[in-house]
């Protein structure tokens, strides 16, 4: 594959540079794989992905008595795209064999869930027929940050970043649960050195802070929790970073970003193991 100087000059005034680098992802990775029969083209992966996260957003916030309707928002994408579950799998793992087309899909699917993500919060609410508020002894999940992620390792590209304000709604006790859903793309051996540090901390205002920080070394869904004292809250931080020596040899998906605060009083996060205070 080859940009000329024109074509490179247009993807700089148009995309920024995190697009660049993941373009340049692509272009070390040679011509452009051939899609094999019965594998879903990139602009209907892109399509199903957009919703399958709507889907998977609106799922992740119901009650936990209605966690079975969780299955129902999957179904109804897959009917609506007129696909398979099967067929979706199965193009997953042909994409997931081919990291540099899949960055290129989610770079597409990122950018319309962050442009939509006023939009997708206000479908939650309208369904629950409330604010997207807390109210004392509730749970909520309080992130507001993109749901979606795909890193490459590049230095502006490994990591993710957040800082929470408090508000009239944070609560003296309350505990806080960062749930995060991992998943390595591996197009060579992977180093077994290669991890992502994932970190997360509660900042006081009397600038005491309270973390945690957990190694991730294998896909699946992790978390990190922990519980404030009888101090008023400032802020929460936190952040994902993952980088590596040879940047070709793994890319990682993160999405199903959820930061849950409980009050006191209700259903708490299990015991945080690596609490520490500073």
């Amino acid at each position: 594959m080859r940009l000329t100087r024109e074509n490179m000059k247009r993807f700089q005034n148009k995309y920024t540079w995190w697009f660049a680098l993941v373009l340049v992802l692509i272009i070390v990775g040679g011509c452009k794989a051939k899609r094999p029969s019965g594998i879903l083209s990139e602009s209907k992966m892109e399509n199903l992905l957009y919703d399958y996260h709507v889907a998977k957003v609106m799922g992740d916030d119901l009650p936990s008595n209605e966690n079975y309707k969780k299955q129902y928002y999957i179904d109804y994408v897959f009917r609506k795209h007129e696909v398979t579950e099967a067929i979706f799998d199965s193009s997953m793992v042909w994409y997931a064999r081919h990291t540099d087309v899949l960055a290129q899909v989610y770079v597409q699917v990122s950018k319309r869930l962050k442009s939509r993500q006023e939009e997708i919060a206000r479908l939650v609410a309208f369904r629950d027929r409330k604010l997207k508020t807390s109210d004392p002894g509730d749970s909520i999940d309080v992130w507001r940050e993109d749901r979606v992620y795909f890193l490459t390792g590049y230095p502006l590209n490994n990591k993710v970043l957040f800082v929470l304000p408090s508000d009239e709604y944070f609560k003296k006790q309350d505990s806080l649960s960062w749930e995060v859903r991992y998943r390595f793309f591996d197009s060579q051996p992977a180093d077994s050195a290669m991890k992502a540090l994932m970190s997360m901390q509660i900042v006081y205002k009397n600038d005491s802070i309270v973390s945690a920080i957990k190694e991730i070394r294998k896909s699946g869904k992790e978390y990190i929790g922990l519980q404030s004292d009888t101090s008023d809250i400032k802020e929460i931080r936190g952040f994902i970073y993952f980088s590596q020596r040879d940047t070709l040899k793994r890319n990682l998906l993160i999405d199903n970003v959820a930061l849950v605060r409980y009050h006191a009083g209700t259903d708490t996060i299990p015991d945080a193991q690596n609490l520490k205070k500073q």
